[in-house]
């Protein structure tokens, strides 16, 4: 080969390893441009231009309640005291006068023709309400609905000479995320117009076992008075009604918590349309799936709302849906529990069509259900029935089983009668539970009737016995029993006790 061609070759080579590490370095630089974070927003120089902007449209909200004492909230003075006339007359001219409490609170203009949102909590029976412009003009206001479940309130107050009034519009609640800037404008301990700063410390918060809200915390400082004012994003937008602080002293502590401006919102269509909160039903009794049930059924996620009891003629029952059914999706929402469930469906449109995901059987399906409306009377609360006592000592009988530390019995007229149970609960009823088992741990006492174990329903003892033995022979740490204790029908993931640990409680029972 000759010299020149040589040369030519090796040129060759050289060129191409060039070109192939300056597509390696431009290919590296572009990697690391992609995976570049992005620049966080810092923080505002200052807040005077959106506050100058905001100012005009939070009021001052200012409430009278009048307190009448009857005669027989009194103290009733003993019979035979001396001077006991004289002290009548002169206590009826006292207290007959009725007494007036006042409070002050927050709220907010959303709409030029005089609508403005508070809390409920701060309007509740009043008799008369006034709000304060932040100029010192003063408008008796008009109660156009509350709610106390979301505790938001709708004013109407009346603009002199038909002018419009200055005010602030909803910003999207679900957009804002932890870390982003918030300002409080309100009237804490009744200083008008303060304003506070921070950001979002957190989202989702259940407070006060409230079940129809998931608040926004913040460490803008909220106070006595900030009640209603508004939350505002850095757009000036409303992402929150302050409603609650945490605090041991009572002042701020840095953890206040805020209405998100999506539900308040639809909380006030509602009421302004209706005049009152129309609310999504199922019907269903629920509870979340907790490790422990979800270790009993054999599932590897323990995510969702699994059904305790169907409401005759509800829309669950319509639908098709049965006790044991795991709600994990509603509308293409995922469930996280059952309280993430109770607020889909209170939040669903009446009457709209709604597939839901559960898991039956060990087995996904889909549900078409249509929402109902939840009715007054189905928010209140059954009432439990309590019996510990275990009856009268009438020994072991053949029809009876000892199993995990319970004594079972058939349930019959005799056993509905002694623990005052509804004929239309049907199963396996408790006698007795030996202390320091898992069941008496569980809750488990005499009068608690076994509905199903492990989503089989049981009918007599050795049905409860034959679920348990599958569950032990499966190698299985808990079962999931349905049981109905005290008027309640609830799931609980039974820890299982060895065979050993079994027959010791049985033979000493025995």
């Amino acid at each position: 080969m000759s010299t020149n061609l040589t040369k030519m070759i090796d040129g060759r080579k050289t060129a191409a390893f060039w070109r192939t590490m300056m597509m390696g370095f431009a290919i590296l630089a572009a990697a690391m441009i992609m995976v570049k974070p992005a620049a966080a927003r810092g923080a505002p120089d200052s807040f005077a231009d959106l506050v100058e902007k905001l100012s005009p449209a939070v009021v001052n909200i200012s409430t009278i309640q009048t307190i009448r004492e009857s005669k027989s909230d009194r103290a009733q003075m003993p019979e035979g005291l001396p001077f006991g006339d004289l002290w009548d007359q002169f206590r009826g001219r006292e207290d007959d006068e009725p007494r007036q409490a006042r409070s002050l609170g927050s709220g907010f203009i959303v709409d030029p023709s005089g609508i403005v949102i508070t809390n409920n909590h701060v309007v509740e029976d009043a008799d008369e309400i006034s709000v304060i412009t932040v100029d010192g003009t003063k408008y008796a206001a008009k109660v156009l609905g509350k709610d106390a479940l979301s505790d938001i309130a709708v004013l109407k107050i009346t603009p002199k000479d038909g002018t419009k009034l200055p005010f602030v519009p909803w910003g999207d609640s679900d957009k804002e995320r932890i870390g982003d800037w918030v300002i409080a404008i309100g009237n804490p301990f009744g200083l008008g117009g303060s304003v506070t700063a921070g950001i979002v410390s957190a989202r989702n918060r259940a407070i006060n076992n409230s079940g129809d809200v998931e608040f926004i915390q913040t460490d803008a400082p909220i106070n006595r008075g900030n009640s209603g004012g508004p939350l505002f994003n850095m757009k000036g937008e409303v992402i929150g009604v302050n409603s609650a602080i945490f605090s041991p002293s009572g002042g701020n502590v840095g953890i206040g918590f805020s209405i998100p401006s999506n539900d308040a919102s639809r909380v006030m269509k509602e009421l302004m349309k209706y005049g009152k909160v129309r609310r999504g039903w199922l019907g269903v009794g629920i509870q979340g799936v907790t490790p422990e049930i979800a270790e009993s059924l054999g599932l590897d996620t323990h995510k969702g709302a699994i059904i305790g009891n169907v409401q005759d003629d509800s829309p669950a029952a319509k639908a098709g849906l049965h006790q044991g059914d795991i709600i994990v999706t509603w509308d293409g929402k995922e469930v996280d529990d059952s309280a993430g469930l109770s607020r889909l469906v209170k939040r669903t449109e009446i009457g709209k069509p709604v597939v839901v995901d559960i898991i039956r059987d060990g087995k996904h399906q889909k549900i078409n259900v249509t929402t109902g409306e939840l009715k007054g009377e189905q928010l209140a609360e059954a009432e439990g029935r309590d019996r510990e006592d275990g009856g009268p000592n009438d020994g072991y009988r053949a029809d009876r089983e000892l199993v995990q530390g319970m004594e079972l019995a058939p349930l019959n007229d005799d056993m509905r009668r002694r623990y005052n149970l509804d004929d239309g609960v049907d199963g396996v009823v408790i006698l007795r539970t030996a202390p320091g088992c898992p069941a008496y741990f569980a809750g488990m006492r005499p009068g608690t009737v076994i509905l199903r174990v492990n989503q089989h329903k049981v009918s007599n003892p050795s049905d409860v016995v034959k679920q348990i033995n599958k569950a032990r022979d499966e190698k299985r740490e808990r079962v999931l029993l349905l049981v109905n204790a005290r008027g309640n029908t609830v799931h609980i993931p039974l820890k299982l006790m060895s065979k050993a640990e079994e027959d010791k409680l049985m033979k000493r029972r025995k």
